[in-house]
C-alpha cells in the first residue's frame, strides 16, 4: 500500500499543480474522467462546505491511505463506480478519490445520536471520497473508533477494510478451534497478513500461506513466519504433485475446512484441492483478473461450499452497535500487539 501511495503522491508533486491553496480552506484529489492516475488526477482547493444537514456529520479528514483498489477505481476497472460530487467553487462535477480514512467529527446535524464533536470515525460507505480534507456524510455511513493509547492515527486510518475483512472471514464461516488449519492465497497482502495474525493469536489456528514466487522469496517467507504463519508455499509449489502429500503430513491428515481466496485463476483451482470435506472457500478478490474455476468433483465428493465476501456488504447488514463492537475488538487486538497492520 505504501508503495502505491508514494507513487501517487510523487506523481502529483511532479505535475506541479498550482491552486490558491493558501486562500482556500479545503483541498481534494479529484478526477473528471477515468484513466491512468498520472494523467487524470488533479488537486483542487475550495472554501468551507455548507452547514451540516439533519442526520449528517461534518468531518475533518485526518489521514487517508492509498490502496490498490483506489487506483483500480480511477482507472475504471473496479466493479464499483463512484458517484460524481459538486464542490464549492470547483467547475463541474468531479470524482473524489479514496475509500478509507480517519476523520474527526467537527459538527453534528440535527437528529444524530451516538456521536460527539471530536470523535474519531471511519467511513463505511463504499467510495466515500476520502482524499479530501473535509466531508459531509450521513451518520449511518461512519463508525466511531475508540481513541485508545497505543492506537496511532495511521493504524486507525486503515481500519475500514483490511483488518475487518480478515477478522470476519475467519469468524463467519467455520467454527475455528485451536489446531485447525486455514489455507489462503495472497498471503502477503494486507488482509493476508492480518489473517495470519488473527488466526494464530485469536483462534490458535495454523495457516498454510501461498504467495507468488520472487527473487526475495526466502526473505518474504521469513517475514510471514515472524507474523505467525505456520507454512509458506509459492504458487509454483502447487504444481508439484508431492505438495499435497507434504500438506497432509503437516496437518496429520486433518481436513482443512477454510480456504481464503483473493487471487482466483489457476492458483485458486490448485489451492482448492488442498481443502478437506465440508470445507468453505471464501473469495474476497480476484487479483489475477481470471475467473474462479473449480472441479465439479470438489462439490460432489467433498461437499465444498463457496462464498463471496465484501466488507461493505457486512457493514450494510449490521447495526451501529455491531459495527462499533467490531471496531472495538480490532482496536483491542492492535493495541495489545496481537495484530500489526501494514
Amino acid at each position: 500500500m505504501f508503495a502505491v501511495q508514494q507513487g501517487v503522491l510523487q506523481t502529483l508533486l511532479r505535475r506541479g499543480f498550482s491552486t490558491s491553496l493558501s486562500l482556500q480552506a479545503n483541498r481534494a484529489v479529484v478526477y473528471s474522467e477515468r484513466g491512468p492516475p498520472s494523467s487524470v488526477l488533479q488537486v483542487v482547493s475550495y472554501p468551507d462546505l455548507p452547514p451540516t444537514s439533519p442526520g449528517s456529520v461534518s468531518l475533518r479528514v485526518l489521514l487517508s491511505p492509498v490502496n490498490p483498489s483506489d487506483i483500480n477505481v480511477i482507472e475504471g476497472v473496479y466493479p464499483l463506480k463512484p458517484n460524481p460530487v459538486s464542490l464549492p467553487s470547483v467547475t463541474g462535477a468531479v470524482y473524489v478519490g479514496g475509500n478509507e480514512g480517519l476523520a474527526e467529527v467537527k459538527e453534528i446535524g440535527k437528529g444524530v445520536e451516538g456521536l460527539q464533536v471530536g470523535d474519531w470515525v471511519v467511513p463505511v460507505k463504499p467510495q466515500s471520497g476520502t482524499w479530501n480534507s473535509a466531508l459531509h456524510m450521513q451518520a449511518h455511513d461512519v463508525v466511531k473508533v475508540p481513541k485508545c493509547q497505543g492506537l496511532s492515527p495511521t493504524n486507525a486510518a486503515t481500519l475500514t477494510v483490511n483488518p475487518p475483512t480478515a477478522y470476519n472471514m475467519l469468524k463467519d464461516y467455520v467454527d475455528l478451534q485451536p489446531g485447525d488449519w486455514v489455507v489462503q492465497n495472497g498471503a502477503n497482502s494486507a488482509v493476508g497478513q492480518a489473517v495470519i495474525q488473527i488466526a494464530a493469536n485469536v483462534y490458535g489456528a495454523r495457516t498454510i500461506n501461498l504467495v507468488r514466487n520472487r527473487e526475495d522469496i526466502e526473505e518474504l517467507k521469513q517475514e510471514l513466519t515472524n507474523l505467525g504463519a505456520t507454512h509458506v508455499l509459492t504458487y509454483d509449489d502447487l504444481l508439484d504433485k508431492d505438495t499435497k502429500n507434504k500438506v497432509k503430513k503437516w496437518t496429520g491428515s486433518k481436513d482443512i475446512r477454510l480456504g481464503l481466496n483473493c487471487v482466483s485463476g489457476k492458483p485458486t483451482t490448485l489451492m482448492a484441492r488442498l481443502l478437506g470435506k465440508d470445507a468453505h472457500l471464501v473469495s474476497y478478490g480476484a487479483m489475477s483478473k481470471q475467473p474462479l474455476l473449480l472441479p465439479t468433483s470438489l462439490f460432489i465428493f467433498k461437499n465444498l461450499t463457496c462464498h463471496g465476501f465484501w466488507q461493505s456488504r457486512w457493514y450494510s447488514e449490521h447495526s451501529r452497535e455491531e459495527r462499533e463492537e467490531l471496531m472495538s475488538k480490532l482496536v483491542r487486538l492492535m493495541t495489545t500487539g496481537q495484530v500489526r497492520c501494514y
